[in-house]
């Protein structure tokens, strides 16, 4: 089964499906057919095999009837991983049939040396049989730096924030700007993915954003991280449901939180350090950091 940190990878292209021929049509100039809509399609590609295969992402476009026109297997890789160039090939035959109509591959990179590892052709055997992925790198990933283009499109905002974040901080602000117009739901996965893969130089710089930003920007961050931890632990007391909401941000960042570190967090009954901690926690990297 994917692991959590993989299916968070994928939420971009499966939370706005139109993302993927956008990129295809404006960036690696891929002339689609004319197409009335895009959906999520489902992602297994096992029909075949004994042993499951699945693609990050599988994008149909449908005509005005609701008829297939064209698939598109989208695939998040963040490096090499040479099983891929067996796999791939599967992903693209199976969405294929299933979908009945053509498919290609889109690989999305974070780093420019992943990216021109996935370009290399893979050979399938058959004569004349050689899948060549398309892939955007860094360096094909738009730009984006307007708030008012993040707040239309937060999906690609991230991406451009993951792909130019350490060298153009304008794409951080934008992210920043795309993150405030996003719903509750999936304001805490697009936070804590990005930053869990920004780069040290992106996240250096985002925390100087933050900083610089004043309290208003980070309440406003913690709040919508921590309102579901609250909210659960509120019949509880408002220390339980503070802490509670902590200890989920914590987890949900992948940070580790020993038992010393655990019982400092739940044990703690004073109001202002809860408030300073509950500011830090979606930003921190190590318990430490927090209780510094």
């Amino acid at each position: 089964m994917p692991s959590p940190e993989h299916e968070i990878r994928t939420e971009f292209f499966r939370n706005r499906p139109e993302l993927a021929p956008f990129l295809l049509e404006s960036v690696s100039h891929c002339a689609l057919p004319e197409y009335a809509s895009a959906r999520a399609a489902p992602t297994d590609c096992n029909d075949l095999q004994p042993k499951e295969y699945r693609g990050d992402t599988v994008v149909a476009l449908t005509d005005g009837s609701g008829n297939n026109t064209f698939g598109i297997v989208v695939e998040v890789q963040r490096g090499r991983d040479e099983r891929k160039r067996f796999s791939w090939p599967v992903y693209l035959a199976t969405v294929r049939a299933r979908l009945e109509c053509p498919a290609l591959l889109l690989v999305v990179c974070w780093a420019e040396r992943t990216a021109r590892w996935a370009r290399t052709p893979i050979d399938i055997g058959h004569p004349d049989w050689v899948l060549r992925p398309i892939v955007l790198g860094p360096a094909e990933i738009p730009v984006v730096t307007s708030a008012e283009a993040a707040r239309s499109d937060p999906e690609l905002a991230a991406l451009s924030a993951l792909a130019h974040g350490s060298e153009q901080e304008k794409t951080l602000r934008a992210f920043a700007e795309a993150l405030r117009s996003i719903p509750d739901d999936r304001f805490a996965v697009y936070h804590d993915y990005v930053l869990a893969e920004f780069s040290t130089a992106a996240r250096t710089s985002w925390e100087a954003l933050m900083a610089e930003s004043g309290s208003a920007l980070k309440t406003e961050f913690a709040r919508r991280h921590y309102g579901k931890g609250r909210a659960e632990g509120r019949a509880e007391g408002f220390t339980e449901g503070e802490t509670r909401a902590i200890i989920i941000v914590l987890e949900a960042r992948g940070i580790p939180i020993d038992e010393q570190a655990r019982r400092r967090i739940t044990s703690c009954t004073d109001r202002e350090v809860l408030e300073t901690w509950i500011h830090r926690a979606p930003t921190v990297t190590t318990t430490d950091e927090l209780f510094d």
